[in-house]
């Protein structure tokens, strides 16, 4: 019996994956880290701390980690959340799992700032239970520890009574830690071959597939 549903949010319910692609590419410019585009894009969906490795030496990380994730988080700020639209039939669906009388939490790797700003975006204030940020972990995806957060704020339910929704193979990977089904999106950067591939449950083209609504009312 599905208790409580964990939702990822950028990717998933918001397209700003893209938006968080360049504002890393240009913070780590100004360092004079010139990385593709399509490189960093890939990567979108980790936090700084397991990010920034794929790019930069131990010891680059170790001096310029805290000063880019500031960075790329005024940059993010005053040139795209602005221009951040949500995916089609967010607060719809969320109605429904609300009146199914499932709980809802948001897990994300942005800072509590961002989420608070995510929500209202998606204009789903007033549907969730609990939200997590990058404050709430140590490591962030493919660790599972925002989800276990999510889990605990949610009054610890089992496992198996929780299904996350994510956009991207490192959700799958936190999923599986955690034992919850998972349900993956191809909003993000990646297919529903690869996130099956990954080890999702299921997979679609979005949250408005005709497959997909039942179904996770059904779980």
């Amino acid at each position: 019996m599905i208790e409580a549903f964990i939702f990822d949010i950028d990717g998933t319910l918001i397209d700003s994956n893209d938006f968080h692609a360049e504002a890393w590419q240009k913070a780590l410019a100004e360092k004079g880290f010139e990385i593709p585009l399509k490189k960093i894009r890939s990567q979108i969906g980790k936090g700084a701390d397991t990010l920034l490795p794929e790019f930069l030496s131990e010891k680059e990380v170790e001096k310029y980690e805290d000063e880019l994730a500031e960075r790329r988080g005024e940059i993010f700020k005053n040139e795209y959340l602005d221009r951040i639209k949500p995916f089609p039939k967010v607060r719809e669906l969320f109605e429904k799992i609300k009146a199914d009388g499932k709980k809802i939490a948001l897990a994300s790797s942005a800072n509590e700032d961002e989420v608070e700003e995510y929500k209202k975006i998606a204009n789903i204030e007033d549907l969730v239970e609990k939200t997590t940020s990058a404050d709430d972990a140590e490591e962030s995806k493919p660790e599972p520890d925002i989800f276990q957060a999510a889990l605990k704020l949610l009054g610890d339910p089992k496992s198996e009574n929780v299904v996350v929704i994510g956009d991207t193979p490192k959700d799958v990977a936190a999923a599986k830690v955690i034992g919850a089904v998972c349900i993956a999106v191809a909003t993000g950067s990646f297919s529903t071959a690869d996130l099956l591939a990954a080890g999702a449950t299921h997979a679609f083209r979005d949250l408005t597939d005709p497959a997909a609504l039942p179904l996770i009312l059904a779980e």
